[in-house]
Order: structure tokens, then sequence, then C-alpha cells
């Protein structure tokens, strides 16, 4: 890459220098070092500490050595270090890491004068930075132009200058014996910032170094922080007195190793050091040194094309990087960066282009040569180094007569495939994207199972008919054509599409065709819309936009499913959502859930199957809710019938455009509406675009009960009490405090002391052990509130509207219980409420997410409906309580019993509620009771789910069982 070596000279590198590559994790990463420095024939050793060898990665490359060393995490780096200096056998070597590149003619020319100048230990140049995009490249200035040559015959004067303006050296060529002695003296254990700071002090104060003018190296930039969350200049400068003792303790260490300083004792060599550490703060503080100035980007997009280089106002032509040289030299490294992606925010940028481009290679029914040529030139304009594309332009060019374009295509093709080891699909595959197209390709049934399915409908008639109600308000005839495209594509030919337009539609046509256009304007679409559902001869309607693309099973699916659904009225679908920059995400809507349909309906509204005959009896789309068809539809549904009728089709029906987060104040009113038909004089905000927040303006303000469980835990009961005490604003509230027959003197004592005359406390006890379910039972019966929580005795309450919050939703009459976000200790959220895992059994919803995480869409920001939740923190009417019979002493006495009662209650007709609103430190954890999960099982059987989208994402042809459906 840099220029040819010949054998002697190969011979002569590889015994005067190693290179110590290391590498953890990142195979993508070591795979593009190796084909680098392939071209380099030094000695190379790699230290990779991954969890998985790559052994026979590294065995494509001769000369090679690679260690496997899992034992070194990536924290244990000193020890990983200093294993693999001892490795090394040369006079000469330098550290690299897997995303940086070091210069070849950098790395010869400071070998050559270190072995010219022995008084001098370490010797490098200047360091540009890159960042990698999905075409483009970032270049930064990293260094500042110093004054080169550490050469004062004092060792205490050349670390303060150096230090000074520290270029950090630790990828610079370096005399063997001084690295190896260093990192035997090295403490185990130390810092990756005192190691660094430790490194340079030790090589000054030993040999003199140099920085020549030349580009040394070319290294990946961090994403906004170091990766293991360390910075030298904090242990530099803080002030406090961990910071100051750490300081005081290296600075001792450094001053009792051997160096070349003399005259000076183990006081001044340490005063030395404090003061070599002052220097470089004040030099990184000042940017004497070290920076991160951009100076120009490179595109590149067209292979036949050298890239091209933006060049930003500022630019310093005083660094040894403005020359043709080296702009060639970077042209290479963009060649492999580009050909091998590995970097986070490349492989991020790259998804929905790879998508595009797979998308774009699809064949279509209509195809003639120029459309599939003009589709395969699209998708090399989104990313010239994938490889099928390059080879099925090349291909289609060679067989349309442009030879000359064609030969010039297979010879960028030779050149990829001369380093790149993985397509773009199978890229693709590793992303989210690619692995929901594989999904969506797995669930097709094969040619017996298409031939049962045909025989079955046709049997029923060919099935229901769907009316695809296609708005297409913005004239745009791409996007209705790849709507068109993916209906044509399916394997479901039971629709007739109707077109509202506001365009001249391109051919007269009647209701009675497949495709049928009515032109409308923004101000007449929905009574049009109105006026064609009841002309209709369709069972079902949906609602749908230019651009949408329906998924090739969709519509089979629902099909065979509304079959056997005489009493559905409407079907939430699941879908495909296209993200703003293209890439995919699934949404599966968790089943017909109406507190998150009315607080989150942007992510709930959207993209129903309605019954023909439903619509047209409530009276169609209301047009004074514009903004909100569905929603405002879907409320009046569940007006005239509850949620009777309403289902959901766990199969994605639609590929659509993700929903911009906007506030939408049709929504709101026809929230209102809905809840005023309810008998509720509710007050609806909408604090999170895009989400609805109900206030329900009880009247009552009912006395609760809390009940804790006092059992040998005096520290952690106090903590609890104390929060409740102190943060609850709500006053109508008693605590009753269970205790299961303590036998700890000081709580039996804590105890005696609470319960006063008028007060908020109570003390329950129980002469001999109960199980928890049995404790909590007791103490219901002796609560005199109308409400109760469960609220666990080393739970901490946190906002002081916590009782309101749960009061607002528990007085529905349509609610059964209730329940908190549990955050851990480090404010992360350990609970979302409680799912049913057809894998796992019980787990907790959104644990490990940030406590402040909006979630998709907004969804953790929102109440909604959950198949249960936490008895951590609960609230549940008492005449509830006591119908459902409370908590299981028998089979669920130690666990479970809190999602046993919550699927109680759904059995009841009663919904289960989980807010944000209510926070509530505790761990979350979810009882680990083998038979306890299988007798939850078995008792709810109907209600555990199959396999959700993100388990079977692994695509194969039993992700669904299509013959099951017909059977």
């Amino acid at each position: 890459m840099q220029g040819n070596f010949s054998a002697d000279q190969a011979a002569t590198l590889r015994e005067r220098f190693t290179l110590v590559l290391m590498t953890h994790n990142r195979p993508a990463f070591l795979q593009r070092t190796l084909q680098y420095y392939s071209d380099y024939p030094c000695s190379i050793l790699v230290l990779d500490s991954s969890t998985e060898s790559a052994a026979a990665m590294a065995a494509g490359y001769p000369g090679v050595e690679y260690l496997h060393l899992p034992q070194f995490s990536y924290l244990g780096f000193q020890a990983k270090l200093t294993y693999g200096v001892n490795r090394v056998s040369t006079p000469f070597m330098a550290f690299a890491a897997d995303d940086d590149f070091l210069l070849f003619d950098g790395l010869n020319q400071s070998l050559d004068f270190l072995e010219a100048n022995p008084d001098y230990g370490i010797c490098h140049g200047y360091c540009l930075n890159y960042l990698a995009e999905a075409t483009r490249v970032n270049y930064y200035r990293r260094n500042k132009k110093v004054r080169e040559d550490y050469d004062a015959p004092r060792a205490e004067q050349r670390l303060l200058d150096y230090m000074g303006e520290f270029l950090p050296p630790f990828f610079a060529v370096t005399r063997t014996a001084l690295l190896r002695q260093w990192f035997e003296l090295l403490p185990e254990g130390t810092s990756f910032e005192w190691q660094e700071i430790g490194h340079v002090y030790f090589l000054l104060t030993n040999a003199k170094a140099r920085v020549l003018p030349i580009a040394y190296a070319v290294r990946e930039t961090n994403y906004g922080v170091s990766e293991h969350k360390t910075e030298v200049i904090h242990v530099l400068a803080f002030t406090d007195p961990k910071s100051v003792a750490e300081r005081e303790q290296f600075a001792d260490f450094l001053a009792g190793l051997p160096t070349a300083i003399e005259g000076l004792d183990h006081a001044a060599r340490r005063q030395l050091a404090l003061d070599s550490f002052a220097a470089m703060a004040e030099g990184l503080f000042k940017g004497r040194a070290v920076t991160l100035d951009l100076v120009w980007g490179s595109a590149w997009n067209d292979p036949l094309k050298p890239p091209v280089r933006t060049f930003e106002p500022s630019q310093y032509v005083e660094m040894p990087f403005y020359n043709q040289a080296f702009f060639d030299q970077l042209t290479a490294f963009e060649f492999l960066i580009h050909a091998m992606p590995a970097g986070r925010l490349q492989l991020q940028q790259l998804e929905p282009l790879l998508l595009r481009q797979e998308q774009l290679l699809q064949a279509h029914v209509s195809d003639t040569p120029g459309t599939v040529g003009s589709r395969l030139w699209a998708a090399l304009e989104h990313n010239a180094f994938n490889r099928e594309v390059v080879r099925r332009l090349a291909v289609h060019l060679r067989e349309t007569n442009e030879i000359e374009q064609s030969e010039a295509l297979f010879a960028w093709l030779a050149r990829l495939e001369g380093v790149l080891k993985q397509s773009g699909r199978e890229l693709l595959g590793s992303m989210q994207s690619g692995r929901l197209l594989d999904w969506l390709e797995a669930r097709k049934p094969d040619g017996a199972a298409m031939a049962a399915i045909d025989e079955h409908l046709a049997l029923h008639q060919g099935g229901p008919q769907f009316g695809i109600l296609l708005l297409d308000l913005d004239n745009n005839q791409v996007a209705l054509q790849d709507t068109f495209d993916s209906l044509l594509a399916g394997l479901s030919k039971a629709f007739r599409i109707m077109v509202f337009t506001t365009g001249e539609p391109p051919m007269v046509t009647s209701l009675h065709n497949t495709l049928h256009f009515i032109k409308v304007s923004r101000e007449d679409y929905v009574e049009r819309i109105n006026q064609l559902a009841r002309q209709s001869s369709c069972e079902w309607l949906l609602l749908a936009e230019a651009g949408d693309r329906f998924t090739a099973t969709g519509l089979l699916r629902a099909s065979l499913e509304l079959l056997n659904a005489p009493d559905c009225r409407a079907v939430a679908v699941d879908e495909i959502q296209q993200q703003a920059d293209g890439a995919w995400r699934e949404l599966l809507r968790p089943g017909v859930n109406l507190d998150l349909l009315q607080t989150n309906p942007a992510l709930m509204a959207r993209h129903w199957l309605l019954r023909r005959e439903v619509l047209v009896e409530a009276g169609g789309f209301d047009k004074q809710y514009g903004q909100a068809l569905e929603f405002d539809l879907l409320l009046r549904l569940i007006e005239r019938g509850g949620l009777n009728g309403l289902a959901h089709l766990d199969e994605p029906l639609l590929i659509t455009p993700a929903p911009q987060a906007s506030a939408s104040e049709h929504a709101r009113q026809a929230l209102i509406r809905h809840l005023t038909s309810r008998g509720y004089k509710a007050q609806v905000s909408t604090p999170v675009a895009g989400t609805l927040r109900i206030d329900y303006r009880h009247v009552e303000r009912p006395l609760v009960s809390i009940l804790l469980r006092s059992q040998d835990n005096l520290d952690a009961l106090q903590r609890c009490l104390k929060s409740i005490l102190q943060r609850t604003r709500y006053a109508r509230y008693e605590v009753l405090i269970a205790d299961n027959a303590s036998q700890s003197p000081q709580l039996l004592e804590w105890l005696a002391q609470q319960p006063q005359e008028g007060g908020k406390v109570r003390v329950l006890q129980s002469a001999e052990r109960l199980s928890p379910a049995a404790l909590c039972n007791a103490a219901s019966g002796e609560a005199k509130g109308d409400y109760l929580v469960l609220l666990a005795s080393d739970a901490e309450v946190v906002n002081a509207n916590w009782i309101e919050a749960l009061l607002n939703q528990a007085q529905r009459p349509e609610v059964g219980v209730v329940g908190a976000k549990l955050l851990d200790a480090d404010g992360k959220l350990a609970q979302a409420g409680l799912l049913l895992d057809a894998d796992a059994g019980v787990t907790p919803a959104c644990a490990g997410e940030a406590g402040n995480a909006p979630g998709y869409l907004n969804c953790l920001a929102v109440e909604q409906n959950r198949p249960a939740v936490s008895a951590s923190c609960l609230m549940v009417r008492r005449e509830v309580y006591q119908a459902l019979e409370g908590l299981d002493e028998t089979t669920f006495a130690e666990a479970f019993g809190d999602v046993d009662l919550c699927l109680k209650a759904a059995a009841a007709g009663l919904l289960t509620v989980w807010t944000p609103q209510v926070q509530v430190i505790h761990s979350g954890q979810v009882a680990t009771d083998p038979a306890a999960l299988a007798a939850l099982r078995a008792k709810w059987s109907a209600q555990w789910p199959g396999a959700a989208l993100g388990q079977v994402l692994a695509p194969s042809k039993a992700a669904l069982d299509w013959v099951g459906l017909i059977g």
C-alpha cells in the first residue's frame, strides 16, 4: 500500500521491528487491520482478549503470530500488554490499536532514526484522526505543531518539556528493552490514566524523544468519550482529597523508579513527578499540542472516480499532511474502511443504505432492461462498495453492450473481492433490518402449504375481501407505485385498492375494478372515504397512505384468521416501521390495550383492519378529527361495544414510515369527547409530544391502607416507612405493618414504639410465621381503607404524588390493579410491569433501560395495560381484592401471587394498569420458583403467549405453521 519491499528488506524488518496489535471483541476491526498490515513485512503479534478466538481469521495472514488471551478482559489491559511485551524478541516495537492506521513510511523513518541515535528511546510523528460514516470519512487535526526534539541532557528538563506539550507516545516506535522494563515495574492494577501518564514519565526520564515532522498515524476518533470511560485530565486536575491522594501516591511510586535523573533525592524526584503532572494538565487545558479540529471530509460515492474531498474553512498547512503522497495513502485507507466496514457509527448509517439496495435488487413483474438498469444505478449510488450491486450492474451493462463501463465495474469488483470477506447481504443480515427482512421471507409458506391454503380459501369463496383505502393527498406517483408493487408481490390477491388522490386520475375506473381512482381534495376526502365504504362490497377496510408497503404474508394470514372470527369488529395488526434514516424496526402491538390506545394513539391507533359494516354503522370517519381519524373511530367503537370484538393479529401487515412524535389536538379533543361520553370530567394534557395524559378528576378522596411486611428487617423497614411519611402528599392514608413473628429484639422494640393515638401507623403482629400471601391477606382483613397498597418493605417511594397517581387509575370502575414504575438503586428501570414470556416465564418489562428513557414512540412515558404488575408496589380496591379472594395462600403462597392476582382480575373483566407517574426504588427481581411458575402456566395457559417476533428473528420455515391455520 505504501511501497514495495524486497525479500532482504522484509527479512531485515522482521528481525528489527515488531508491531503489537491489540484487539478485544471486535473481529471486523481485527480483520481490517490485518488486511492493512499484510503489506508491511514486519513481525506482527496480535494480542486478542476477545471471548471468541479469531485464530482461523489470523491464519489467513502469513507472518502473524496470533495469541488468544481471553484471560485478560478489556479492563485487564495492563496485564495483556505486559504479557505481550515479554513475547517480543526484536529490539524495536510499537503498539497499534485495531481501528488505527500507522503509516508504513512513518514507522520506517522512526525506526531508522532510533537506530541512528542510540540515546533516543522513542520516535514518532504527527497524528490525524478519522471518523467513518456510511459513505464518507471525516478527518480531524489531532496534533498541533510542537518543538519536536526533546533532547535536553537533563532527564528532568526533557520530561517537563514533553509533558508541557504532550503528544501521546503510546503508539510510537520504542526500544523494546525500555518498554519491557516499564511494564515489569508498573504496579498491578494501575488505572488506565496512570498507566498512560507513567508510560511517558518513565520513557522520557530514561531516554530522549523525537517527533519527526512527518505524518505518522491516522487514528479513529473516540465517540464522544473514551471507551473505557476514563480521562487523563481528570486525575491530573481534580482537587478533591481522593484525587490529590492518588496523585501523591503515584508520584511517590515514580520517584522510586530507576531513571537517568541525577542529583535529586526521593523527595525532589517526587516533586518533579508532581510538577510534570501539573505541566501536562496545563498543556492539555490550554490545548498546546492536542486538539480535535475537523479539517476535511472525503465522500466516495462513485467507484469510477476518486473520492471527493471537501475542505473546511480552517486549514493547518504547517502540519505534514498537505501533499499528494499522503492523500493517496488516505485514499487507500478509505478503500479499506468502506470495503471492510467496522465502526459503530459507520454500520449504523450503512444499515438503511444496504436495506434500500436490497430492495432495489428485487425483480418487479413489469421489469424492462431500462427499469432494471435504473434501479441498479440507483442502488450503486447508495453504496459503491456493495459487491453484489457492483456485480449485478456490471453484468447488466455487459448484456446491454455498454462495454466500457462494464469493464470498469468488473475491475472495481475484482478490487473489492481482493479484500472483501462479507457480502452486503451478509452484512445486512447481521443488522436488525436484515434480520427482519430474513424473518419476513421465512414467514412465506412453502409450495405444499400454499397449495393447501389456496384450496382451503377456495372452499370459502376465496376468503374475505380487503378494501385498501389508500390516501394520496400529495399526488405522489412514485409512492403509489411502491404500494402497488408490494401488493402485486404479495401472496394474497383478495384485495381492491381505492386511491383517494388530489391529482388527476391516470385512468377512468369504477368501484368494481381492482384499482379505482377517486379524485378528492383535502377538504372532502373523509366524506368520499365514507361514501365509498358504504358502497363497497369488501368485508374489511384498511386506511393506508401512498408509500406504505404491504408484507407478502400479511393479508393472506389475515384472510385465514378472519374466516373464523365472525364476531370480530376491528383488528390491530403488527407492522414494520421505517425510521427516519430508512432502517427498519418492528412494532409489535401488545394486543388490545385500552390504556395504551388512549395515551399513545400514534403507537396504537394506526392501520387497523375494520369490518366494513361496523365502520358504516358507526357513521364512518369523522372529518372533525382529520388528524386522528382511526383513533376517534376506535374510541367510538369502544363506546358502542366496549372491548368486545376488538382483536389483535400478531402478523406484520405493513412496512410503513414511523410516525412523528408530534402533538395532535385532534387526538386530544377526540379523547376528551370519549371520556365525557363515559361519564368522566377528565382533563387531558400532552406532556410529551405524541402522547396524552389523563387526569380523571375523581371527586372522592378515599382512605388508602399501605401494607408493609415485617420480618426481622429493621433497617429496610425504617427506610421504607421514612420514605412514606416524608414524601407522601396525600393525607388520607394509613400504614399497616404486618409483623411475621419476628425474633429481632431491636425490631420488636421499634415496632412497639410505632402505634400512636390518631397516628398513621398501626402494627399487626402474627404469633406464628405465615407465608407472604397469608400475611398479606391477614393484614388486608384489618385494613380500614377502601384501597390497598401492597408495598415491599425494602422499597422506597420517590414522588410525593404517588398515591394520587395510583388512585387516578384505580378509581376507574374498569380497573382492577395498578402498578408502579420500579427503579433500581442506580436509577435504571427495574420494571415497567410484568410480561408473560413464552420461554422465560414471567419477566420484568424493559428492565435495564435508563430510568428516564421514553421508550420507542414514548411508550414508557404513558400508562398502559400489562398482564401483571409487581406487589413491590401495587394498588387494588379492597372490595376487588376480597372478591378475588386475595393472594392464593396455597399454590402461590411464596411466589407469583401478584401475577395470579392480576390474571384473576383480568378473568373478572378488569384491567391491570401500569403507570410511570409512580416511581418506587426497588430491585424488581422476579421470583425464581420453578414449581410455582409451572403451576402459574398451567392455571393460565390460555393467557400465555406464543413466541414473539423478537424471538423468531432467526429465520425458519417453522416460524409460522400455515397448515395449522387451515387444519
